[in-house]
């Protein structure tokens, strides 16, 4: 839940540019820099939002889960980090090591579609996996 949270606050700056017409589409927090201060807020924040989440949604109605510190920060890290380089390898103007370089060496690595499809792929193996992992623990017990 924390990487998803990530996912929201990094496209919150693109999304106040589209709704205004004002500033830089993916300016500073779809560079590294900027993502890195995005992890540590999404991280702060998402940790008891997901927590808070889980109860509204009826799956933690004793409070028993909790969200540890390293896995809120590693999710916010993930989920910012890669963020800026898909973003990266299909909008030409992310520059994701702003301020150090003002280019994106990463545009166009892959094409636009072949990184859809990885995507996809990625999605469908990790389901794969969980659902596996799960199945296993439920016949182990």
């Amino acid at each position: 839940m924390v990487f998803g949270w990530a996912q929201i606050v990094m496209d919150l700056q693109p999304l106040f540019v589209m709704i205004t017409g004002e500033g830089h589409l993916h300016g500073f927090s779809h560079t590294y820099l900027g993502a890195t201060l995005l992890a540590i807020v999404s991280a702060l924040s998402g940790k008891y939002l997901s927590e808070i989440g889980l109860y509204v949604l009826g799956l933690n109605n004793d409070w028993k889960i909790v969200i540890g510190w390293p896995v809120a920060f590693f999710s916010a890290f993930i989920g910012t980090f890669s963020h800026v380089l898909l973003d990266s390898i299909m909008h030409a103007d992310v520059e994701p090591f702003f301020p150090a370089i003002t280019t994106n060496p990463i545009l166009g690595v892959m094409s636009v579609a072949a990184l859809h499809k990885l995507c996809l792929y990625s999605g469908a193996i990790g389901g794969i996996v969980y659902f596996a992992i799960h199945a296993w623990r439920r016949t182990h017990r």
